[in-house]
């Protein structure tokens, strides 16, 4: 492996303790949690390394002992309108273990004095009650299961030591994800007998926090991009991911037992520990989402592939950037959000759409078109309307185009929940109505950069 340095036989640094139970191999984790973890063990805040439970019973781990769990990230992309290219060695994950193989063992090493922290990222459909799980089982079904055996082995190595317990910071994409898992962890904690004194410890001695989390980590580099990063490294990675240069992890928390678990958020910009994160959810929903809902029927019309083939074009990103800046941004500004931190991050996101290594295809982004325009815009064009009491005329062309799009005629065909949103104001529908029958009429390129003129 070239520069990747083998380690102690056993597999672990002896110098650094496994501070961290990670529940997934995926490359989200990877790419934001393991590198954060990563950057603050070489800074010397965290002195952390990574227990990885792979939890499904698909694929080997064949790759990770071959490389002694280390593997290259490649950052990629645009930060402050500047290109990035750069590669770091990540040696923060000390083992893995197969939960289907290895289940006692994993059992064991949670006993350790050392760990405070447990990472998950199992999929959306991983923090769901199964009623049937068992927790008996080696391993239990379920990774709330899992969780819940792991906590219960460690509650009683450990003869209920309120000081033993652990930060848990699950990464699945829902809302409210610590509040969601902490609720089916006590579930089964009472539904299989673990008795009230487990169950105190649950609530008094562990820590579910809710988290978000926001990087495009694609995976896997192509063929030509790892031939070209060996000649550069030296070595030959198969575990080497690419990931874009933009990262957030937001942890909801005002605990100060929380802050010191987590000494890795100094290390980077990119951890943040608040005691409310809705307004990263705000940030990320209504402008990154948002903007990309607003744009991809114009986009698609157009003629455009991907996302940053669209940015390429003066008249789209001009298109875009007085989306985000003239009409999401003042819709998101209050007690919480400054008009300095959403501009900053509109940019971000203007960066990120502009990822020249990234093929983001508007095909995928249009995947369920019509539910994510409820979700992510009904209410920002509502809020706008309310504040500035006129119609968003630059939303109204990215309905449109969406209509146009999903060949919609009118918007008597719209789904009752947009119908409704979309007439809820008359002049925003009439706005709609008119840049629909353009768009059929008007070269797309051409009806964006005039409308863009005339409300700059």
């Amino acid at each position: 492996m070239g520069s990747l340095q083998k380690r102690d036989s056993g597999g672990v640094r002896p110098e650094i303790p496994e501070r961290v139970l990670q529940f997934g191999t995926g490359v989200l984790l990877r790419g934001l949690p393991d590198y954060f973890i990563e950057k603050a063990n070489r800074q010397g805040r965290f002195n952390g390394g990574i227990l990885v439970v792979k939890s499904t019973d698909n694929g080997q781990l064949d790759e990770f002992e071959r490389q002694d769990c280390q593997y290259t990230l490649v950052i990629k992309g645009l930060e402050n309108g500047e290109v990035v290219d750069e590669s770091i060695a990540i040696a923060a994950i000390s083992r893995v273990l197969s939960a289907a193989s290895q289940w006692d063992e994993l059992l064991e090493s949670v006993t350790s004095p050392d760990l405070a922290i447990v990472i998950s990222n199992t999929t959306e459909v991983g923090i769901a009650l199964d009623e049937d799980d068992r927790l008996d089982l080696a391993p239990p079904r379920s990774f709330p299961g899992k969780l819940t055996a792991v906590l219960y082995r460690r509650f009683i190595h450990f003869n209920g030591d309120i000081t033993k317990g652990l930060v848990i910071l699950p990464t699945e994409l829902i809302s409210d994800n610590g509040a969601q898992l902490k609720g089916i962890v006590l579930h089964l904690a009472e539904k299989h007998g673990l008795g009230t004194d487990f169950r105190e410890w649950l609530i008094v001695a562990n820590d579910f926090c809710n988290t978000l989390v926001d990087r495009i980590v694609p995976g896997r580099l192509s063929a030509a991009e790892a031939d070209r990063l060996e000649g550069i490294l030296g070595y030959r990675d198969d575990l080497a991911i690419m990931a874009e240069p933009f990262r957030l992890w937001a942890v909801e928390s005002n605990s100060e037992r929380v802050r010191g678990k987590l000494s890795f958020a100094g290390a980077d910009h990119g951890v943040i520990i608040a005691p409310d994160i809705q307004k990263f959810k705000e940030l990320k929903l209504r402008l990154l989402n948002g903007a990309h809902t607003f744009s991809c029927g114009l986009a698609s019309l157009a003629g455009f592939d991907t996302v940053k083939e669209a940015m390429g074009n003066i008249r789209f990103s001009g298109y875009v950037k007085r989306l985000m800046l003239d009409e999401i941004v003042p819709t998101l500004l209050g007690e919480a959000i400054a008009e300095q931190e959403a501009v900053a991050f509109a940019n971000s996101a203007m960066d990120r759409f502009a990822n020249p290594f990234l093929d983001h295809k508007w095909s995928a982004i249009g995947m369920n078109y019509s539910s994510k325009m409820v979700m992510r815009n009904a209410e920002t064009w509502k809020r706008y309307i309310q504040r500035l009491g006129k119609p968003p005329r630059l939303m109204a062309l990215g309905v449109a185009g969406y209509m146009r799009f999903m060949g919609i005629a009118g918007a008597t065909g719209l789904p009752i929940e947009l119908k409704e949103a979309v007439t809820a104001d008359a002049g925003f529908a009439q706005a709609v109505s008119a840049y629909h029958r353009r768009l059929a009429s008007s070269d797309v390129l051409e009806c964006i950069a005039e409308l863009v003129e005339a409300v700059s």
